[in-house]
């Protein structure tokens, strides 16, 4: 399949630079993907909102829901000659070495000592850069004396993508730091949110609990790897990335539970529904944790996943060729058209998407 199938033209207007006061007061796009819509749209999109996701949803369905939590991992750093850099912490790969992406990579040197920054733009601590890797990525010595995690706290700012602009002004980074999270957040780790649960207020989780939806957790450290175009000319060409994964038995038995009543399994993002797929045998899904590199595009039969809530995704990427894998390419164009005409806000901060 070629990559240009998965091509739209967004209004750069339309991509959301901030979050609404309220979470749930996002836009609901609500699409049946069966059978394919056609121009007039004929009764396949209904417009709503995240506030009344409970209007679509069914007593006994389950909301499998990621609980990463976002590590506030994008840093500054400072040359002893004063040049800025920019990064983003991935991993620490042992006591004080950190892999990490540094824009400008090219310019530093194996040896050299770096400055890490703090939110008032002072110098927290010194690094030493141990070797540049391949795609601008570098491994560092910190010499802080502290885990990556509490150093972090200190001089970190929300890992926000590349589309969503932003400086270093920490009154603005804290406001980021809350909203670029889910409500349910837990497992400390990944490095992106995942954003079709950025709608979920404490309140709506209670609503519809006590309407009868289940709910079930699962972790997926979303990786730098979600950020990565897709440079093929066919989709096939393309080599997906590797993310960390762990569900335990309860929540597993939650699912297989409700899949057994016949309940619909609803997947709150792509990073549900890509760990869903992997750790799911016949109709059952498996306790387990691990890695995953399930490449979900377009020709893919979904084994577990039954309906998605989801954001509106970047042309060309790995995010839309999953809902177009699930939805149909032609049924998720449509619906893409209609959400600009409507002028929903799209991506990381935007509006979000039933696909029934």
């Amino acid at each position: 399949m070629k990559i240009d199938m998965l091509n739209y033209y967004l209004p750069a207007e339309l991509i959301a630079q901030r979050p609404l006061s309220v979470r749930s007061d996002s836009r609901l796009l609500v699409f049946n993907r069966s059978p394919v819509r056609d121009s007039a749209y004929n009764g396949g999109i209904i417009d709503s909102r995240f506030s009344r996701l409970g209007d679509f949803l069914f007593p006994g369905d389950c909301l499998v829901l990621n609980n990463a939590k976002v590590l506030p991992a994008r840093f500054f750093a400072r040359r002893c000659s004063g040049g800025k850099l920019k990064g983003l912490f991935l991993a620490e790969n042992a006591a004080g070495v950190w892999e990490v992406m540094l824009k400008g990579a090219r310019r530093v040197k194996p040896g050299e000592k770096l400055y890490l920054m703090d939110k008032q733009k002072q110098n927290f601590c010194t690094v030493v850069v141990l070797e540049r890797l391949n795609g601008g990525k570098c491994r560092l010595r910190v010499d802080a004396g502290s885990d990556a995690d509490t150093i972090l706290d200190e001089i970190g700012f929300p890992p926000l993508p590349p589309y969503i602009k932003r400086n270093d002004d920490p009154d603005i980074a804290a406001v980021d730091k809350l909203r670029y999270q889910t409500v349910y957040a837990r497992k400390l780790g990944a490095v992106a949110a995942p954003t079709a649960g950025l709608h979920f207020t404490d309140q709506l989780i209670q609503q519809l609990k006590q309407a009868g939806i289940c709910f079930a957790y699962l972790t997926l450290h979303v990786g730098e790897g979600t950020f990565k175009p897709i440079r093929t000319k066919n989709l096939e060409g393309h080599q997906m990335h590797q993310e960390r994964f762990s569900i335990d038995e309860e929540n597993a038995q939650i699912i297989n539970a409700a899949k057994d009543k016949g309940s619909r399994i609803i997947a709150v993002g792509t990073t549900s529904a890509r760990t869903l797929e992997t750790i799911t045998t016949g109709s059952q899904v498996q306790a387990a944790a691990g890695v995953t590199s399930l490449f979900i595009k377009p020709g893919y039969k979904f084994k577990i996943v039954d309906a998605m809530i989801t954001n509106f995704h970047l042309p060309k990427s790995t995010l839309l060729a999953l809902v177009a894998a699930f939805a149909g390419l032609e049924n998720i164009l449509v619906a893409y058209r209609y959400a600009i005409e409507q002028r929903y806000r799209f991506y990381s901060y935007g509006d979000a998407m039933l696909i029934t």
